[in-house]
């Protein structure tokens, strides 16, 4: 194990106590051990059987809380983001398919036959897209419908309504950071809308309207419609990343925004702007681009309606961030026995899976920083050995290691490649911590 991710765990997990120092030992070395090789199953993660044996054996003691192994990591992102004026608080839902296993508790996914469960966490990021660490976090397994088709338990709507209070309640902590709720279609709900409107919104939010509402006043007209009613704000250009089979390319919009009230049901109306950023010169045989938000912020003139378009398009993270969890980290190939051993698991991956689109996000923002900030001597080296170039005298920039690493896992770097992204990063990390393992090893004598 490297000292750089010895030194990573023991910040990121400063304060962590389950009441057992042996427990709070074995959880260190655990999350050294994932955090070195992320996509490494538990056995190939530890370093014999006996540490082995104590990691299973730590992840199915019941008296640990899967919610108290994250806490440190929670109050260190709490920090991270009082140093900012602005934060982004991006929160989405996945499903995790453990279809197959054996592992108790496990409940239906989108049909009754597929066993998993889901994990809803909130993403705290900067609008310049920095990763700042995870703020909060929800698991659940669904429970299975009865002979009438009914399914009981929680409500699961109200986890959006839930995440925006508990953003809320950071607020006051922070008075020199705007904190914003952005979420999609799913948290177009009037109960949150409310709900933040009842508590004096003490944070903003941001979400992609999914109805189109029919308005209390107007003689029913429709949202929609009465937003885009009248000239276009202006226009917006940028740059759609590549996704899946679709290349990148250029996106103009044309912005409309309008302040509306939406009815709560119970003759009260909640107060919202809704923005509509529509693609105009789309190519033939693609889908046009359109965003349909709502959020409690004013947005009267053209560079608001930007920022909060930019703010939008910002929440693409949660789903790299999520990439990274499933196919980075793999955990839906946890082979555990029953969900409270999975949530555990679950609760050190998703501080794993941080660092690694956090390292990439810094190698794209801040590519000048000195890679010894981020990196051991022995990775550095090792990046340079495995890539047969001269190590250089002074310390090199942290994009020139990022892109080093990216090409040992099989990123190509020529100049129309781009920045390399996150599969290729965690793939090459693992061939240079095995490099710096062995320059150690020969170092002292092995």
């Amino acid at each position: 194990m490297t000292k750089v991710t010895e030194r990573w765990t023991e910040r990121e997990f400063a304060g962590l106590d389950l009441g057992d120092g042996r427990l709070n030992k074995r959880a260190k070395i655990l999350m050294e051990r994932l955090a070195a090789d992320p996509t490494a199953s538990i056995p190939m993660a530890c370093h014999s059987w006996s540490e082995t044996i104590a990691a299973y054996r730590f992840l199915g003691n019941p008296d640990v809380e899967w919610r108290d192994m994250m806490a440190p990591h929670w109050e260190r992102t709490q920090q991270r983001m009082r140093a900012h004026p602005v934060v982004l608080c991006l929160t989405d839902t996945s499903e995790l398919d453990f279809n197959g296993q054996e592992a108790e508790g496990l409940g239906p996914l989108n049909y009754e036959a597929r066993r998993g469960m889901y994990v809803h966490p909130t993403l705290a990021v900067t609008p310049e897209r920095e990763s700042l660490g995870v703020l909060d976090a929800w698991m659940w397994a669904r429970e299975m419908r009865d002979k009438d088709g009914l399914r009981h338990g929680q409500k699961e709507s109200t986890r959006w309504i839930e995440g925006y209070e508990r953003v809320a309640e950071m607020a006051p902590d922070m008075p020199a950071t705007r904190l914003v709720y952005v979420a999609d279609r799913e948290a177009d709900l009037v109960a949150m809308m409310a709900r933040a409107q009842e508590l004096g919104t003490p944070a903003d939010w941001l979400v992609r309207a999914k109805h189109n509402r029919c308005l209390p006043e107007g003689d029913g007209e429709k949202l929609w419609a009465y937003t885009t009613a009248g000239e276009a704000l202006g226009e917006i250009t940028f740059t759609l990343p590549a996704r899946g089979d679709q290349k990148s390319r250029k996106v103009r919009q044309q912005l409309w925004a309008r302040e509306v009230k939406i009815s709560t049901g119970k003759s009260g109306t909640v107060t919202a702007t809704c923005v509509i950023a529509r693609e105009i010169g789309t190519p033939k045989g693609v889908k046009p681009v359109e965003w349909r938000l709502l959020t409690n912020r004013k947005a009267e003139v053209l560079t608001d309606v930007i920022e909060l378009i930019d703010w939008y398009r910002a929440r693409w993270e949660i789903e790299t961030y999520f990439h990274v969890l499933k196919n980075g980290c793999k955990v839906e190939a946890l082979q555990l026995s029953d969900i409270d051993r999975i949530e555990r698991a679950l609760a050190l991956f998703m501080v794993v899976a941080w660092r690694v689109t956090y390292l990439m996000r810094m190698g794209r923002t801040c590519p000048d920083l000195d890679a010894t900030m981020f990196f051991e001597p022995d990775e550095i080296r090792g990046a340079y050995l495995l890539m047969k170039k001269p190590t250089p005298a002074t310390p090199p920039r942290l994009n020139e290691v990022l892109r080093l690493i990216a090409q040992l896992g099989g990123f190509l770097g020529r100049k129309s490649d781009g920045e390399p992204g996150v599969k290729t990063i965690w793939q090459g990390l693992q061939k240079v911590m095995t490099a710096a393992e062995t320059l150690a090893a020969l170092r002292d004598g092995f």
